[in-house]
């Protein structure tokens, strides 16, 4: 696609080929990805400083946004650094922070859509386990309550909706090792 748009738009004289060197640069900034670990890093480090170098605040929150897979999770990771003190042991605060976390939320959405408890921790589960969240196949509409499937757009309007909360679930938690393994009813 890149190539085509620089024919496009290319004027008529030949200039100096920077494709290899724009290829070099998109992997180096691919590369340096930001992961949850830095993140920890820093934050442990802004917190030991008795959270007075906003500068360095200011880096993790352009850290988190510059990175792809945990812009999703910027609201919990500031919920974090709230939480969090001198004294606490970052990595065992973190684990246990996304559980009690994810733990809230996800009790919150099956309440709030009011949706089949066993089933809905389920299917979570197998979603963070696979990578993905399947809206197909019957397993999404086992988790509805009942609903009137003909002569009403209600029913599909409804999916979408818990859809678009399980996705957002998700995309929050997918990748913390503290949830990976949802609890079921059973598990409680």
């Amino acid at each position: 696609m890149y190539l085509d748009l620089r024919d496009h738009f290319r004027p008529g004289g030949e200039r100096e080929e920077i494709n290899d060197d724009i290829v070099f640069e998109l992997e180096l900034v691919h590369q340096l990805e930001v992961n949850i670990d830095y993140i920890l890093m820093l934050v442990e480090k802004y917190k030991a400083d008795g959270a007075r170098d906003r500068a360095l605040l200011e880096g993790i929150y352009r850290a988190v946004n510059a990175s792809v897979h945990l812009r999703s999770k910027r609201e919990l990771i500031e919920s974090f650094i709230d939480h969090v003190n001198v004294s606490t042991r970052f990595e065992e605060a973190w684990q246990a922070f996304v559980a009690e976390s994810a733990e809230r939320d996800l009790a919150a959405l099956i309440a709030e859509e009011k949706l089949e408890e066993s089933r809905t921790r389920e299917f979570i589960r197998r979603a963070l386990r696979d990578g993905f969240v399947k809206t197909t196949g019957t397993d999404l509409d086992a988790l509805l309550p009942p609903i009137r499937r003909f002569g009403s757009s209600d029913r599909q309007k409804r999916k979408r909706t818990v859809i678009s909360k399980l996705m957002q679930f998700f995309d929050k938690y997918f990748g913390f090792h503290s949830f990976q393994n949802v609890q079921t009813a059973d598990d409680r």
